[in-house]
């Protein structure tokens, strides 16, 4: 499988080139002076955090598919965790979800799986249509936010002052571990959303694209695997519909419905 690299793109040299200097720097845990079991510890607090609630639960059910409502300060807050998992500002994510589940699998579609695994998990972030996406189109709801204008044009300097604080923690450990490895960890999980759920598991719904359930993808993504479930009912906060397709984030909504945090949770209504 290759990825497509016709005239119609061009390489972004910003993302190529961020992605090396992290995945290199994560390599650097491979010194045994960089290992410890804290910093691993850290790694795994900071995976669920800007993994699990800031990009599935903060950036993904509550604002990009609005499956549920949350109170203001709550919703700033997941939706500064996901800013912690590096992937653009919520602006930027949100805008490119949208654009993808309106057009998925076809030729307007950011990450189209029909261009190949590795395109749709990695290459459409390095080649780029010179076009770019339209994105104030599909975010018009974010784009006056003063706190999601904020966490777009400073997601490098917050992810900066995490890492100074980490520094000021556990020194270069807690850095390498906390900051290097757990983001390219949830990054390459964030996009196997993209990629292997296009391509592996079963397919419950016909949704009109590749979209398919993926086990072993949502373990490690906290329920977002089960992405032809998704794709058939985008509205729905719960995922896995089935009672063996555990969904860890619908579990988290439950907690915040159970808390009155969690209001008007929409849900699939699969006699449809």
């Amino acid at each position: 499988m290759t990825i497509a690299t016709s005239t119609k793109h061009q390489i972004n040299w910003v993302n190529t080139l961020f992605f090396a200097f992290l995945h290199i720097g994560a390599l650097f845990a491979l010194l045994p002076s960089n290992f410890s079991w804290k910093a691993v510890g850290v790694a795994l607090l900071l995976y669920w955090i800007s993994g699990g609630l800031g990009i599935t639960l903060g950036f993904h059910r509550l604002v990009t598919h609005r499956s549920f409502q949350a109170p203001k300060w709550l919703e700033y807050f997941l939706v500064f965790c996901g800013t912690l998992a590096c992937q653009g500002g919520p602006i930027e994510w949100i805008g490119t979800h949208r654009i993808h589940h309106l057009h998925s699998d076809q030729t307007e579609d950011p990450h189209d799986s029909n261009q190949g695994f590795w395109w749709s998990h990695i290459g459409w972030l390095i080649f780029q249509k010179p076009n770019g996406l339209d994105l104030p189109r599909f975010t018009k709801d974010l784009v006056d936010d003063p706190v999601y204008q904020f966490l777009d044009k400073n997601m490098i300097f917050v992810q900066v002052a995490l890492g100074l604080l980490l520094l000021l923690l556990g020194g270069w450990p807690f850095v390498i571990w906390g900051i290097f490895v757990r983001i390219v960890f949830v990054y390459h999980c964030t996009w196997l959303v993209n990629s292997a759920t296009h391509k592996f598991g079963y397919r419950s719904y016909e949704s009109g694209d590749n979209s398919t359930n993926c086990w072993w993808v949502a373990l490690l993504v906290f329920g977002e695997g089960w992405h032809n479930n998704h794709h058939a009912y985008q509205y729905s906060a719960r995922h896995g519909l089935e009672w063996w397709e555990i969904d860890l984030t619908w579990m988290t909504i439950q907690l915040l419905q159970t808390l009155g945090l969690a209001q008007n949770v929409k849900l699939a209504n699969k006699k449809q």
